[in-house]
């Protein structure tokens, strides 16, 4: 009770305070509600662009996976020996390897044939790869010469494909090279590509005439049920060259995260821009706190004369601080979910609302109105007794 009373009365004078002046309170609370927005899609950007990245590294079907070790991303990737990969066979774990190609190119809309870029998938159709019902569905058709299939999730400037394969029109090009249309399947896009195609390692290659064939970008290795996939990994390691990074599930996604965190620009810019916004809010919070405790400092310097301590003060300014986060957290909050939803319909991109960034973003709200109160709490040094004589 006592714990109670102690912040009961400051956080009571702090809230008749606030609402003394409506004006700036309101002004504060759009301070903090701007912050908060602006915190909220920088970390919603920011994890829709790691969600989409692991798309496709989350629908590979393998326990292993070789990469270049100077393969930035699996939309940059360097190419190595298809040896490399053979070679893992000789280990007694190894019951299936696969190799796996990529490569942007230009698809031409159907309807209206302009070109856009997207990503090509290349691989053994029989090997089932990619863990996605509508390939494995169609995976006999797709050793088709010049065949392929289409992600629908892909962005709306490629076409209603889907419509045009009701509609008999299944014709377009792909690197300036015809292929017919068999079916669509969901993946997803990235901010890598706009869009996803998914192609027979043959075809590929015909998509891709400079491309070697002993050429690859991934390879991924199937193992035994029962065998430790880590120890494999290590074994591998050892027997592979140098050059060949052997990865296993949650790396290869770990390696995908990394590139766009530390190495591309875009992931600076999310960060930046969150601390931006947190800046711009304890700033905005700091000036308000400061007028008011400027502008009552004669009230103040009455009530220490009267016998209150400085640290009731001190309280008071730290629970206008929380006041101001709390009142602008919620309708930020609210906001900031009607923006991932737009955000969602324009970027074609999952952003969901989830319970650990709500926390996430109150805490960084609290943080920040709370180093505003610190930084204010200097000026009740102002509220002397003795200046009101």
């Amino acid at each position: 009770m006592r714990i109670f009373n102690r912040w009961y009365f400051p956080a009571r004078l702090a809230w008749r305070q606030l609402i003394h002046d409506k004006p700036k309170l309101i002004a504060a609370i759009s301070g903090v509600l701007f912050a908060c927005v602006l915190v909220f899609m920088q970390l919603g950007f920011k994890d829709s662009l790691y969600t989409s990245a692991a798309s496709m590294p989350l629908k590979l079907d393998g326990d292993l996976f070789l990469i270049h070790q100077q393969s930035e991303a699996l939309w940059r990737t360097v190419q190595f020996e298809r040896s490399e990969l053979m070679r893992t066979l000789g280990h007694p774990a190894v019951t299936e390897v696969a190799p796996l190609y990529l490569s942007l190119a230009p698809f031409k809309n159907i309807d209206t044939r302009v070109k856009r870029t997207l990503m090509v998938y290349g691989y053994d159709p029989d090997i089932d790869l990619l863990d996605v019902e509508a390939i494995k569905t169609m995976k006999h058709a797709l050793r088709v010469k010049d065949t392929v299939m289409f992600d629908e999730y892909s962005r709306p400037e490629f076409g209603p494909v889907r419509d045009m394969l009701n509609a008999g029109k299944n014709r377009t090009e792909v690197n300036d090279y015809k292929v017919t249309i068999l079916g669509v399947f969901q993946l997803g896009i990235s901010f890598a590509a706009d869009g996803n195609i998914v192609t027979s390692d043959l075809n590929f290659m015909r998509i891709f005439p400079n491309r070697n064939i002993n050429e690859i970008d991934v390879g991924v290795i199937r193992l035994h049920p029962d065998t430790s996939v880590s120890q494999v990994q290590s074994e591998l390691r050892e027997q592979l060259n140098e050059f060949v990074k052997v990865y296993d599930y949650d790396q290869i996604r770990e390696h995908e995260r990394r590139y766009w965190e530390n190495v591309a620009p875009i992931g600076f810019i999310f960060n930046f821009g969150t601390v931006m916004g947190l800046v711009v809010g304890m700033v905005i919070v700091y000036q308000i706190l400061f007028t008011e405790i400027t502008n009552y400092r004669f009230e103040f310097a009455t009530l220490k004369a009267m016998g209150y301590e400085h640290h009731y003060f001190i309280r008071m300014v730290f629970a206008s601080a929380f006041i101001l986060a709390i009142l602008g957290f919620i309708p930020g909050l609210l906001l900031s979910n009607s923006l991932y939803d737009l955000a969602e319909s324009q970027i074609f991109l999952p952003m969901p609302m989830t319970l650990e960034k709500i926390a996430t973003v109150f805490a960084f709200i609290l943080f920040m109105c709370a180093t505003a109160g610190f930084l204010a709490i200097h000026r009740l040094k102002a509220a002397n007794p003795a200046d009101m004589f």
